[in-house]
Formats: C-alpha cells, sequence, structure tokens
C-alpha cells in the first residue's frame, strides 16, 4: 500500500510551501493539475524566479493526496545534482507548512550503489566506486547461494555469526573494544571486512535484508523504519538508519520506492532500459505523476540512454568468456582433462550442459558465437588500421599523435545499410548470427556465475544485447560508426592503435523522441519544465510529445519570463562579428573577430563582481582566458575538461575573495546547474553559438536524420540544422547568461556577444529567444557597449 495520505479537502493551497505564490505560480499549478486529471502534460517554460520546482511538486502531491485521483506518487527527474538538492528542499518545505492532522509527505532520493553502499562509502573490504557494482552483485550472489535452495545455511544464521564477531572481540577483553564500521555518521553492527561463512564471504547487509523480508512477504516489511513518519528521506539519512540497524541501504532503497509519494532521481531512473528493467520499473505506470526538470536537456539525455555500443576490449572478453564456456565440453568430449585443474573437468561439462538445455541453447551455437564475436574483432582490427592508413599513413612511428576519431560505417547524408552489416552478409553471418549472440550472453554470464567464484561483471550479455540491436536498429534514426577514444595503454604492442586507442562500435539513436514519448506514455500525466525551452514548437516535437499529443494525450504550454525587477539587470545583444571557424580563424590569429570579442568582454569585466565568460569549447576558453589575463588587472581562471573533485575546488576559489573572471566552455558544466545566488556573480558572457562541431561525422547524421523527421525532407518545416544543432545551441547560451540573476535582490548583467543575437540575418538566432528576452537584449554596437555597462553600474550604485 502506498504511504499517501488521502484527504478529503485536500487543495493545492494546503499542499504549497509558502503563504502566497507568485501569480505564475497559481496558473501553473492550475493547469497542471487539470491537465494531469486528463492524463496529460503541462510544459513550463519559466524564467528563474518562478517557482518551477514548488510549482510541479505542489500540482503532483495534490493529485497523490485526493482521494478522487488515481495518482499514487510523484516521481521528479532532473539531470542536474544541484535541482536535485532543490527539489529536497522544497518538498521539506512544504512538509513544514502542511496542516498538523496531515502526515508529512513521504520521500525518497534515489542514487547509486556507490552512495549508499557502506563499504563503498568508507573505502574498505575492496569496494570503491569503480569497484562496487561487481563487488556488490558478487557479495549478493554468494549471500543468496548460502541461503537460498540447497544452501548451506540460514539468514538468521548468517546475520549471527556477523553479530556474533563483535561478541568475540569484547569477550576478549580488550580495553578498545570492536573496530565497528561507522558510515553516514553511525556506527553499524559489523567489522569493517565483509563476514565469511566457512570459505564464503558474503555481505552481513545483504543477509540482514533477506532475513527480515517475511516469507511471501512485502519487502517494504524489512524497512527499519516507517516511510509514513519521516517525510523526505536523503541519501545520509537513509544510510544512517539503514547501516546503523545493520541492513542493507540499497535494498532499502528498493523496498521502499513504490511506497513513498514523491520520489526524487536522475533521468536514468525512467528512461535507462536497463535500470528501469532492473530497478525503478515499479515507478513506471499511469499512477505516476512525473515531473521532468531542466526538461531542455531530456531530449540530448535520452539519446545517450537509448544509444549502445561495445568496445574492443569487451569484444575480446566476451570471446574469452564464450571460450571458457566451450572447453570443459570440449576437453570431456576429447577424453582430457584442463590443464592445471585437479579437477576432472566433468562437473564443468554437466553444469554447461544443463544450462544449454534448460536455455535451449546448443554447444553449436555457443561455438558460432565465439567464432562471429572473433571475426567481428578483426574486422574492427582491418577498419581502424585502415582508416589511420589513409588518413596518418606513418601513425605507427608516433602514437602520441593521434587524437579521437570517429570511422562512419556509412555516408553520414545517405542512410543506408552500414558497411559493418554487409561485410558480416558476405562473411556468412546473417541476421539470425547478430540476434542469437543476445540468448548466447545471457546463458554464458549465468554458467561462469555459477562456475567461477569472483566478483566481475560479465562481458558476453553486453556484448549479446549490442549486437542484436545493431541488427534490429533502422538505418535512418540510428547511425553506426567506429568511435576512436584517445587512451594509453602499455600493456598493447608497441606499434598497435590498441596502445593509443579504445575503439567502439557505437549504435547512435539520432532521434530519440519516440523513446522519449513512448516512456513519457507509460506515466498517468506530468510536468516537463526549464528555463529554456523555446521555441516551444521544436521542443514538442523533437520529444515526442506532438506524438502523444496525436494519440489523444493532452499538451500544454506556459511561458513565464522574468518576474524580478528590471532596472536590476542589463541585457546586453553586441553587434560585433559572428564568432565563426570561418572569421576567428585559427587560435592565436589576431584579427577584427578576435579583437572585437575579448574587447566586449572587457567591457563587461568592468563589472564590480564575478564574471562567467562562456565559450563555445575548452579551446577558446583557453584562448579568451590567456587574452583576458594580459587585459584585465583581475584574477582570471580558466575552466578545463576535468572531473568534479576539479571542479568544485576551482567554483570555491571563484566564489571566494576578490572579483575574478571564470572563462569556461558552454558545453561544460559550469553554465547550468551551478548555483550563484547572491553576490556570487555579476556578469555573464557569452560568446558565439555554441554549435558542435558539424563536420563529425555523428553531427552530420544527426542533422540528416532531424530533416526527414521534422525538416524539408519530413512534416515539420524547419530544416534539421536548426532543430538539432542551432535551438539546443541557443538554449545553452541562455542556460549561461540566466546564472546572473536568480532572486528578487540579485543585480547583474547579461550579454550576449555575437552579431547572430543582434539583428536578422541568414544565420539570425535571434528568433530563438523567446519574445521576452527579444525585447529585453537589445541590440548594441560595440563602441556603446563600454556605456552601458558604467550605466548600470551607476544606476544600481543611485538606488543604494
Amino acid at each position: 500500500m502506498n504511504a499517501a495520505q488521502r484527504v478529503s479537502d485536500v487543495s493545492w493551497q494546503a499542499v504549497f510551501g509558502h503563504d502566497e505564490p507568485y501569480p505564475e505560480q497559481a496558473d501553473g499549478i492550475d493547469a497542471a493539475v487539470e491537465t494531469a486529471e486528463d492524463d496529460g502534460f503541462l510544459v513550463v517554460e519559466g524564467a528563474c524566479g518562478t517557482g518551477k520546482t514548488m510549482l510541479a511538486l505542489t500540482a503532483g502531491i495534490d493529485r497523490v493526496r485526493d482521494p478522487d485521483s488515481d495518482y499514487e506518487r510523484v516521481v521528479a527527474l532532473t539531470s542536474v545534482k544541484q535541482q536535485l538538492r532543490q527539489f529536497e528542499a522544497d518538498l521539506r518545505t512544504i512538509n513544514d507548512g502542511l496542516p498538523e492532522e496531515w502526515n508529512p509527505v513521504s520521500g525518497l532520493t534515489l542514487v547509486g550503489k556507490a552512495d549508499v553502499c557502506p563499504y563503498s562509502r568508507e573505502g574498505v573490504a575492496g569496494v570503491d566506486d569503480e569497484t562496487v557494482y561487481d563487488r556488490c552483485e558478487g557479495l549478493r550472489e554468494r549471500t543468496r547461494n548460502l541461503v537460498g535452495e540447497g544452501g548451506r545455511t540460514s539468514t538468521g544464521t548468517l546475520v549471527s555469526e556477523a553479530r556474533q564477531t563483535q561478541t568475540g572481540l569484547l569477550d576478549t577483553g580488550s580495553t578498545q573494544g570492536p573496530d565497528y564500521l561507522s558510515t553516514a555518521g553511525e556506527p553499524t553492527p559489523y567489522l569493517p571486512e565483509t563476514s565469511e561463512y566457512g570459505d564464503t564471504e558474503y555481505c552481513p547487509f545483504y543477509a540482514t535484508f533477506l532475513d527480515d523480508v517475511p516469507e511471501e512477504g512485502d519487502p517494504i516489511e524489512a524497512v527499519p523504519f516507517d516511510v509514513t513518519e519521516l517525510g523526505h528521506v536523503d541519501t545520509e539519512e537513509l544510510v544512517r538508519l539503514s547501516a546503523g540497524y545493520g541492513t542493507c541501504p540499497h535494498s532499502v532503497m528498493g523496498a521502499v520506492l513504490p511506497h513513498v509519494e514523491v520520489v526524487l532521481g536522475n533521468y536514468y531512473h525512467a528512461f535507462d532500459p536497463t535500470t528501469v528493467g532492473s530497478f525503478t520499473g515499479a515507478l513506471v505506470d499511469e499512477t505516476t505523476f512525473v515531473i521532468c526538470d531542466e526538461a531542455h536537456m531530456l531530449e540530448p539525455r535520452v539519446r545517450d540512454l537509448v544509444s549502445d555500443g561495445v568496445g574492443d576490449a569487451t569484444l575480446r572478453d566476451a570471446e574469452n568468456e564464450l571460450t571458457r564456456v566451450i572447453q570443459p565440453v570440449e576437453f570431456e568430449d576429447a577424453g582430457k582433462e584442463r590443464a592445471g585443474d585437479e579437477r576432472s573437468g566433468n562437473a564443468d561439462a554437466d553444469l554447461v550442459r544443463g544450462e544449454l538445455a534448460d536455455a535451449d541453447v546448443s554447444l553449436r551455437e555457443l561455438r558460432e558465437t565465439r567464432e562471429f564475436v572473433s571475426d567481428l574483432r578483426s574486422e574492427l582490427d582491418r577498419r581502424v588500421r585502415a582508416h589511420l592508413d589513409r588518413t596518418l599513413p606513418d601513425w605507427r612511428a608516433d602514437l602520441s599523435r593521434l587524437d579521437d576519431d570517429e570511422i562512419p560505417l556509412r555516408e553520414p547524408e545517405s542512410p543506408a545499410v552500414d558497411d559493418l552489416t554487409e561485410w558480416a552478409e558476405d562473411a556468412g553471418y546473417d541476421e539470425s548470427a547478430w540476434l542469437r549472440a543476445e540468448s548466447v550472453g545471457a546463458v554464458v554470464a549465468r554458467i561462469l556465475n555459477e562456475a567461477e567464484d569472483d566478483d566481475v561483471r560479465r562481458a558476453a550479455p553486453g556484448v549479446g544485447r549490442t549486437l542484436a540491436n545493431w541488427v534490429r536498429a533502422d538505418h535512418v534514426a540510428y547511425f553506426r560508426e567506429i568511435e576512436l577514444e584517445r587512451t594509453w595503454d602499455e600493456t598493447a604492442q608497441p606499434d598497435s592503435w590498441r596502445r593509443a586507442y579504445n575503439a567502439r562500435l557505437a549504435l547512435h539513436n539520432c532521434v530519440p523522441g519516440d523513446a522519449i514519448a513512448e516512456r513519457l506514455g507509460e506515466f498517468g500525466g506530468g510536468v516537463l519544465m526549464s528555463a529554456t525551452l523555446a521555441p516551444m514548437d521544436v521542443f514538442r516535437e523533437v520529444t515526442g510529445l506532438d506524438a502523444l499529443s496525436e494519440a489523444g494525450r493532452p499538451v500544454e504550454t506556459r511561458t513565464y519570463g522574468l518576474s524580478f525587477p528590471a532596472e536590476n539587470r542589463a541585457s546586453f545583444a553586441v553587434d560585433v562579428p559572428k564568432f565563426t571557424h570561418e572569421n576567428r580563424g585559427p587560435r592565436g590569429e589576431e584579427n577584427r573577430t578576435r579583437r572585437a570579442h575579448v574587447d566586449a568582454v572587457c567591457d563587461v569585466a568592468r563589472s564590480p563582481g564575478n564574471v562567467l565568460v562562456g565559450m563555445p569549447n575548452y579551446a577558446e576558453a583557453s584562448w579568451m582566458a590567456e587574452e583576458l589575463t594580459e587585459r584585465l588587472d583581475r584574477p582570471v581562471l580558466l575552466d578545463e575538461s576535468s572531473g568534479d573533485e576539479a571542479t568544485e575546488s576551482l567554483k570555491a576559489e571563484f566564489f571566494g575573495g576578490d572579483p575574478k573572471v571564470l572563462v569556461t566552455s558552454l558545453r561544460g558544466t559550469l553554465t547550468e546547474g551551478v548555483d550563484y545566488r547572491g553576490d556570487r556573480l555579476a556578469a555573464a558572457v557569452v560568446c558565439g553559438v555554441p554549435i558542435i562541431d558539424t563536420s563529425s561525422p555523428r553531427t552530420r547524421a544527426l542533422k540528416t536524420a532531424y530533416d526527414r523527421r521534422f525538416g524539408s525532407d519530413g512534416q515539420g518545416g524547419r530544416s534539421g540544422f536548426e532543430t538539432a544543432l542551432t535551438v539546443p545551441a541557443v538554449r545553452k547560451a541562455r542556460q549561461a547568461v540566466g546564472r546572473v540573476i536568480r532572486g528578487r535582490e540579485e543585480v547583474g548583467i547579461r550579454a550576449l556577444v555575437d552579431a547572430r543575437y543582434a539583428r536578422a540575418s541568414w544565420d539570425s538566432v535571434r528568433e530563438y529567444l523567446p519574445e521576452t528576452e527579444r525585447t529585453e537584449f537589445a541590440p548594441v554596437s560595440p563602441d556603446m557597449l563600454e556605456y552601458g555597462v558604467d550605466r548600470f553600474w551607476s544606476g544600481v550604485e543611485e538606488r543604494r
């Protein structure tokens, strides 16, 4: 039973977390409630300060608490961690303001195993971020084997033995006592090491969870807290309550999620087929009110989730796994014993034969699949060598020169059967060979997991799935290529490309709208929202919302502009030469375009506070940082493509001390989802339109697919270049300048520097700004920018 408290006199005003809603919030909540009751979706573009998070949560909780509604839960999804924290904060605000007679709204934040596993969090027992998934599955498998049918013991015995270890240490008379594993500020009942039963390692946390689940009962009964009393349970609270009791936090998370009223998570919790199939499937049904936050990222995020691929090393591992399954039977048939193994090999052979019989897979099919995978890897090797010989004939002389690359397997602008599929057909591998790999891969994993005591994620199932998808997918919406990712492997041969590259067979879903629409259609209704969705007709097309509408599901839209005092902001569309590759020339070249953009940034950098500068890519960000360092008398920081730790350190340096300039790529992580509230940012400048590399085969295929689906080749009126490349680029720019004004009292400057933002031309992007922004971002000539900046800050000072 869901934890929701159905209330006869429910109203969204009682749910709403503040005294009074903004007019935009009230309108949006009413629209969301009404649309959801008709099984529809509300699409909201609302500027910062609209209160979109509270709007969506209020509407969803109102539906869940209403006794006449069929909704049982709200699932809120976002691609940005900062927004996940905002949902948590708003849900707590809602709970703080509920009528006294109401139960708190129960909630849960979904995270990965690395965030909740006690061993991973504390870096003990050989478990860390990289190994946690394999170690967890291995420990769970061994725990289940110990207590399952034919097992050696019971869950109660495992739990008792793990806890008795502590008692034994206490009985030794040690004055220091046992070394309990602690996490989330709470001691657990177990040692930092995993437990053992005889010679078998197991997880005591998972054993406790299994022991607490009643036979034929609901796993919620194994949860050591009442979800109806605690309100929202975030990650730290989940781990503290679960691990402190001695049970598995990840298992508890899975048991709780169907029973809480609000679930907060990432897009992959709803759109990744693997995650939905194995963990979050209970959330995806008509009783769920779904919220897609940062919805401008829905299309690219889902595109990644529903694309597929397999690397060269994984193909090698799958081939080896197939061999390890085939050999015991071959050795037995030949009357031989396994070399170096005291066992006769008969037991392994019997296991293989039994599993193959149960799965209706023959030994011959295993051999044929192994041959196919081996030949596929050889063909991959041949194609990579041929490509390098053609594009860089002396590549073997210096492998360090090799950069990331792509090898298209068909002409990107001409959808057709790809070269690798044609090669396979010529080599005698028809469609059945590709499809068969999926069932073969699954049975190989089951056999090896049964026969080998190690915590390794098997390669064969993933390879089988990808090969089957390769032949299932069409050749218009999907693009196939070989991706070459720069790396370094000292174990490879000195003259082999494998020393410098990871090669990957990639199956790209260019047009994910069908997958988005299909998944959204499984929910009861909901809200999709962002500060940057315009043009709304493009958003509705590419996310499949129009298709849902045509199928009878209502889709309503609302657009709310920036409601903060207009005198607190200045917005400039600076009419300088377009920052295109052709105009700016190579990095380091001194020309009119580059000088104009540096001059404009310097003018805005006169602002009394931190200034964020967004460039089309990291290379141009590095160039701009060098130029500004020479021109400005304040520190200039450069954001480079790096990990989370380096990014967090850079943010702390930027926010602390005297005013600085931070230069970054508009395709990086510092221009979306980062909190620049208060006086953290006085101005944001965007130079150029951050359109991705149009020469890339993948980009050309993407443009072609959108042309055929939405553009002049399809039913729509916009070109594929517009819908696939230009519109997302403008949204990136709008996200960056939107970092400045985040609250009613904040002041700052927003500047879009490029003629395409300022005036009409054949490649102008001004039409992609919503009407309110086109009005605010008035065109300004470069010679008037300095005057405009000074005038704005003088006015701010006078008002103070």
